[in-house]
């Protein structure tokens, strides 16, 4: 492990976990045997987030553009997604970690959604970590419907155009009360942000692994953040 500065952790990571199916394919398996075996890439990861002082992790689950997947893969997906909360919702809450779901969850079934609820609200006062779940998630889906609220709100009188800045649009995403991504992760040796976060990351380092997310463990993402560590964030600015 690589001897990381503790005062330049970042304090929110995003993941786009990628390569589970090329993953089971390797191993002449189904995608959703890679699919089940990343659920313990997420244990690692949000083990090591806690661990080592990242405030808020966003892992991207499953992207609105995911229902175009052939109908076998999201049914065993939606089934994996509901045990996994009845498994992990108690170690998250035992471990001082609040689940947060962002996304449009009003497509998934209404046990899932009464799942999700219970989970977040079992877990809304936690501390140590906020772990961000993006399901049916789209970073584009994210800023119109933070649009459309900011519309509906002028409509209203409950607030002029001119006061429609960064602040107030920021409000209205879906990580309303969270800091912008400072370290975007993206596994498979894919290089694409994939409609991801695209409001937060705007200032985001960017870290492209070629480890298959099964594979992802608390080394690589000590490398992960050891490499951010390394860059000079300028904002716009100059040296």
């Amino acid at each position: 492990m690589i001897e990381l500065d503790q005062n330049n952790i970042p304090k929110h990571v995003a993941i786009i976990m990628d390569g589970n199916g090329r993953w089971a394919k390797q191993k002449n398996k189904m995608r959703i045997f890679g699919h089940t075996n990343g659920v313990s890439a997420v244990r690692r990861a949000v083990s090591y987030a806690r661990q080592t002082g990242v405030n808020f992790l966003t892992l991207y689950a499953f992207s609105s553009e995911n229902w175009n997947r052939p109908e076998q893969e999201v049914s065993a997906l939606m089934t994996l997604f509901m045990q996994a909360l009845d498994r992990e919702v108690k170690k998250l809450h035992k471990n001082n970690i609040r689940l947060k779901i962002i996304g449009d969850v009003s497509r998934f079934s209404e046990s899932l959604q009464e799942k999700i609820a219970k989970a977040e609200n079992l877990t809304e006062k936690n501390t140590a970590l906020t772990l961000n779940i993006a399901a049916n998630y789209g970073g584009c889906w994210d800023i119109v419907q933070a649009a459309k609220q900011l519309a509906e709100k002028v409509k209203n009188n409950e607030m002029s155009v001119d006061e429609i800045d960064e602040i107030a649009f920021q409000r209205h995403l879906v990580t309303r009360d969270e800091p912008p991504v400072d370290l975007l992760i993206r596994t498979s040796g894919e290089q694409r942000i994939s409609n991801f976060l695209l409001w937060q990351i705007a200032y985001a380092e960017l870290y492209f692994s070629d480890v298959l997310w099964p594979d992802f463990d608390e080394a690589e993402f000590n490398r992960a953040i050891a490499c951010y560590q390394q860059r000079h964030r300028r904002f716009g600015g100059t040296e």
